[in-house]
């Protein structure tokens, strides 16, 4: 048979098949598979992790905290890790806005500034009487945005996601959408996110981020309303208008199926929210919930997505020198991951075209004190790391050469300092140090709250595609192009 016969005898078999029932066609009719030779485009998928303030010695007192000093975190396992310096441009010591921008954007940047040039100047707010914020006083030319790693990700048609336990314009989160010379400019920052708006990150493109999701409604919502815009918009109503679904507790959270939704909108609190030991979950979803949810709704586009997502309370616990609110907000971190990992091998088992990276942005001046014998995990009963020290040759509680006990956790400055002698501490005990509110002793007094960041390198860890290129000790805008590369962006 020659060419030509061969074809029309296939053509003719294939019509005769197409004249079959409707049932028999819905019964023999295969799956379609890839045409051999053509490698069908898989969805890549980024998550990166950010444990603000979780420097390395928090870890490790989280992991006796939650597992004992023999137990491992989900972070404890990932595959690849490395050391990443912090420093910001004009800081040994640097706070969150550039060291979250550097890895976003591979831009070493000062203190304050977010996503900006490095010649870019911080320029403090202009505030009322009221102490609401009235705009942006950067100036002009001073400085010019800095493409960041979800700005790319939008570039290619890529879904794009921000999850924080802190106001979503806090320093963090918008370092990946937003560029301006001061990160108290969160009016600002809250209206780079509506869509064609005065004020919308043209960068973000026509239709913004898929996934808006955590703290901080207070910038989106007019004075009028309770919130901190002089300007009177509702940039919550705004973004409805623009096909968000929107959710303001976890009722509303729970009644969104992320499968079936393109764009959310949620915001749990005014400010922040809830630290985990005092979440009340009629009112506030897990961080492992949002991110599960959010993998949802940006697992929609086929192409893929960046999700970024920020434990952002460990920081603000470290700075009261409340060390169990910062411990539980690590191990509610630690279990966002857990639950992510496993979502991503769902559909992804080798997570072949997934890269999970998990860091911190700085350190902070906890310290782990003396030489206390082994505690185990904290649990009723037994204050584990949270305690006093005790011997680890008699089991009896170590003293000061005040002849007082000291706790385990301590900070190298904070609120809580000892005037002269500790010998009235005498009566310090692990009742009082486990307690959710103690704030634990420093060496150098500060003002409530005001315990500083720390400058020692962090910790980073990576699993799936690409996490093999991050080793040894690297710099912060250093992971930004592991990050671009692995991903293809």
């Amino acid at each position: 048979m020659n060419r030509k016969s061969l074809l029309i005898a296939g053509l003719t078999t294939a019509l005769l098949a197409a004249c079959g029932s409707d049932s028999d066609n819905a019964a023999a009719t295969p799956t379609p598979t890839p045409t051999p030779g053509i490698d069908v485009p898989q969805p890549k998928n980024v998550i990166f992790f950010l444990g603000d303030g979780m420097g390395m010695t928090t870890m490790t007192a989280a992991r006796i905290y939650a597992v004992g000093e023999d137990g491992e975190l989900t972070m404890d396992t990932l595959p690849e890790t490395a050391f990443v310096k912090t420093f910001s441009n004009d800081a040994q010591v640097t706070d969150s806005a550039p060291s979250m921008a550097a890895y976003m954007t591979g831009v070493k940047m000062n203190n304050e500034v977010i996503s900006m040039s490095q010649n870019t100047k911080a320029v403090d707010p202009v505030i009322d009487a009221a102490g609401n914020r009235l705009g942006n006083n950067c100036g002009t030319g001073n400085g010019t945005p800095a493409t960041t790693l979800l700005e790319l990700a939008k570039a290619q048609g890529l879904g794009t996601g921000v999850v924080s336990t802190a106001r979503v314009t806090h320093a963090t989160p918008a370092a990946t959408y937003s560029h301006i010379c001061h990160r108290d400019l969160e009016n600002d920052i809250a209206a780079a996110l509506v869509p064609g708006a005065t004020g919308y990150n043209s960068a973000l493109g026509s239709t913004g981020l898929d996934v808006i999701m955590g703290g901080g409604s207070q910038f989106f919502k007019p004075v009028k309303d309770g919130g901190r815009r002089a300007d009177g918009r509702d940039l919550v109503a705004e973004l409805k208008a623009k096909n968000y679904a929107v959710a303001g507790n976890a009722a509303e959270f729970s009644a969104i199926d992320g499968t079936k939704t393109d764009k959310l909108l949620a915001l749990f609190t005014s400010s922040h929210m809830s630290y985990d030991l005092d979440r009340d979950p009629a009112k506030e979803p897990s961080l492992a919930d949002m991110t599960t949810k959010a993998m949802d709704v940006l697992a929609r586009n086929g192409k893929g997505y960046f999700l970024m997502v920020e434990a952002g309370r460990i920081d603000h616990a470290l700075h009261e020198t409340t060390a169990k609110k910062a411990l539980q907000d690590t191990v509610a971190f630690d279990n966002a991951i857990k639950a992510a990992i496993a979502k991503a091998k769902a559909s992804d088992p080798e997570l072949k075209n997934t890269l999970i990276v998990v860091t911190a942005d700085h350190d902070h001046t906890l310290v782990l004190n003396g030489y206390a014998k082994r505690t185990g995990k904290s649990a009723a009963g037994n204050a584990g790391v949270l305690g006093v020290v005790k011997n680890y040759v008699t089991g009896e509680v170590d003293r000061d050469l005040d002849g007082a006990p000291y706790s385990i956790i301590g900070f190298g400055n904070g609120e809580h300092r000892v005037q002269a002698s500790r010998a009235g501490q005498a009566g310090l005990d692990d009742n009082a140090t486990s307690a959710n509110t103690y704030h634990q002793e420093a060496a150098v007094r500060m003002g409530v709250g005001s315990e500083t960041h720390g400058g020692t390198d962090v910790f980073l860890g990576a699993i799936g595609k690409g996490a093999d290129t991050f080793s040894g000790t690297i710099d912060n805008t250093k992971v930004f192009s592991l990050v671009k590369n692995a991903a293809g962006l």
